[in-house]
């Protein structure tokens, strides 16, 4: 069942959406060449407490990090740790929240240093498709419209979508219905209405969409090793356009 938040609802997910944001950007402000990703995963914690929320991450199904680290060929959900962020890197950090009874989640991918310029392309499309898959989360449209609104831009792009991970409802708990693949037709699935939460969240790589499981049972990578992306947003439908609950006082420009 998709839960259909009240007004209520939408205002608490707002201060949670914006708090996870907030924090989001100033852990990917700190991502350079020579920072480990455990710095950035114990500096999310820190703003965490200082937001007096807790890192939805932390524990969840035993997984051991603040935030989901991500680098180059790893795909979604790379665990923090000692490994030391390199000139040429792109890192991906994935964060979510608990404010107030709700959860935000988010993600931006950032390079480090000067980085190849079809990998700067592939991070721009990614955004791009994430924005065109947001576009499509208004009353009436179907749920498989946001999904084929970031397959077009991505594969019009010469890349390919991951198939293997999905978006998700979100509110109360980090995974409510419905799940939201990242490609295929439109116009079917769910019709959406307004004061549905959702998060949206594509996967682009550049070369082939299959990936695969390190032994760690979380770190998700391509199976050709070329880098991929991962941008997202908790976003509410709405009648006539959609809104965006994860914007951060103050946007990192990265």
């Amino acid at each position: 069942m998709i839960i259909i938040k009240t007004p209520d609802e939408l205002v608490a997910m707002r201060i949670s959406g914006k708090k996870t944001a907030t924090i989001l950007h100033k852990v990917a402000a700190k991502i350079a060449p020579g920072v480990t990703t455990k710095e950035l995963d114990e500096y999310a914690a820190e703003l965490a407490r200082e937001q007096e929320g807790r890192c939805a991450f932390f524990g969840f199904h035993g997984f051991s990090g603040h935030i989901c680290a991500s680098i180059n060929e790893e795909v979604v959900h790379g665990i923090p740790g000692p490994r030391m962020i390199r000139n040429g890197d792109i890192v991906g950090i994935d964060f979510g929240l608990v404010y107030g009874g709700f959860v935000g989640d988010t993600a931006i991918t950032v390079a480090a240093g000067e980085i190849d310029p079809e990998w700067t392309r592939l991070l721009d499309v990614t955004k791009q498709a994430l924005h065109a898959g947001i576009s499509k989360a208004i009353e009436g449209n179907r749920l498989s419209d946001i999904s084929n609104a970031v397959q077009s831009v991505a594969e019009g792009a010469g890349f390919s979508v991951v198939r293997d991970f999905v978006g998700h409802g979100i509110g109360r708990e980090m995974h409510e219905d419905p799940q939201i693949p990242n490609y295929g037709p439109a116009g079917r699935g769910p019709v959406l209405k307004a004061g549905m939460t959702l998060a949206i969240e594509p996967m682009i790589n550049l070369g082939v969409h299959k990936t695969k499981t390190l032994k760690d049972g979380w770190t998700v990578i391509t199976k050709d090793h070329l880098p991929s992306a991962h941008f997202e947003h908790t976003i509410a439908v709405g009648k006539e356009t959609a809104e965006i609950l994860t914007l951060p006082e103050q946007a990192f420009d990265g």
